[in-house]
């Protein structure tokens, strides 16, 4: 695969890269990229024939990283697919200025085209679930943004499948603008989404874009054992990242990635896109070097005996009804007819 070996987003006509380009350190102090670091990452990654840039209201100091993308792709924004997202706040004490409701969108939305310097938003994610707005709220506003020719498709993040799978199907049936793309964690350390919002995303037309498909960086084997010093090391301890059976995921990643002869980040990244509702996952490179490192994945080919040692050593239980209904006694209450799944 290149970056322009391009994929279809979702059940839309809408041409993406295999690798999309994270911009979530941009334009942040202490641990973020530097203004000359992101120019960089920008133009090695639209060089090399990627088009897929995604970023988000809140990044970067709550707008930040908006401005700073609409600043470094001004002449280049025609060729590019932007995402942006909406419902975490910009404006602290404002309570109109996050959630998922109508008021929060549309603001968010000509704030974003500001700051983008652009006069649509190609993708629009809704960023996080708030647990209080009607889904036909929340529907309507994205169709209103969509025929008013300000946003061209519309996306879902961090939310329960249900909900998910609710709203598409609610979409459909009114007619309204459906979701082409679903943005959630998904990586070696992160597979509960296998569970019910990844095969939620297949059926319903979603391709799924995973977000941090490093683990947070303890994929490219760099946190050795729980407890590290450090900032990164202390946030991944912290958030239940880097225990011990991640650092022994993250120990297998590092075996495999020395019988291939590439880094720890090249096969992490080639085990998502190996999963074929996986459209582009994000890449939240800091610095050139990185996405450079990271944007090898696109030739590293797992052999199908490593790819088993990983799924092996990673996998979580599907608990119930997965379980229940791949059990031999269910198939052979179905009379143990064998069934080709459905392509």
């Amino acid at each position: 695969m290149a970056l322009d070996d391009y994929r279809l987003l979702g059940r839309s006509g809408l041409r993406v890269s295999p690798l999309a380009l994270g911009t979530m350190t941009f334009a942040v102090d202490g641990w973020g990229s530097t203004d000359d670091e992101a120019a960089a990452m920008v133009d090695l990654y639209i060089e090399r024939g990627g088009n897929f840039i995604d970023t988000a209201n809140y990044y970067g100091g709550m707008g930040g990283s908006e401005t700073l993308l609409g600043h470094l792709v001004r002449d280049r924004r025609r060729s590019l697919v932007i995402s942006t997202k909406y419902s975490l706040t910009t404006r602290p004490g404002d309570p109109n200025n996050a959630g998922n409701h109508r008021k929060s969108m549309v603001q968010a939305v000509e704030d974003s085209l500001r700051r983008l310097q652009t006069d649509c938003i190609d993708l629009l994610y809704l960023h996080m679930w708030d647990y209080h707005t009607p889904v036909d709220e929340i529907l309507r506003a994205f169709d209103d943004l969509v025929r008013a020719g300000k946003v061209l498709y519309t996306g879902l993040s961090d939310l329960p499948a249900w909900q998910a799978s609710r709203m598409q199907a609610i979409a459909e049936l009114r007619g309204w603008t459906q979701f082409c793309a679903l943005q959630i964690s998904y990586s070696l350390i992160e597979r509960t989404v296998e569970r019910e919002l990844i095969p939620m995303a297949q059926a319903m037309g979603m391709g799924v874009s995973p977000w941090s498909p490093l683990g947070g960086g303890v994929l490219t084997g760099k946190y050795a054992k729980p407890g590290s010093d450090g900032t990164r090391e202390a946030m991944n301890t912290a958030t239940g990242r880097l225990n011990e059976r991640n650092s022994a995921i993250a120990a297998e990643v590092v075996a495999v990635a020395s019988e291939i002869g590439c880094t720890p980040a090249r096969v992490a990244l080639a085990w998502t896109l190996v999963n074929p509702a996986v459209t582009s996952p994000v890449l939240g490179a800091r610095t050139p070097a990185q996405l450079e490192d990271n944007l090898g994945a696109l030739d590293v080919t797992l052999a199908a005996d490593q790819l088993a040692r990983l799924d092996a050593l990673s996998a979580v239980p599907l608990g119930f009804p997965h379980e229940t209904l791949a059990s031999p006694f269910i198939v052979t209450a179905f009379g143990g007819t064998r069934v080709e799944p459905r392509r």
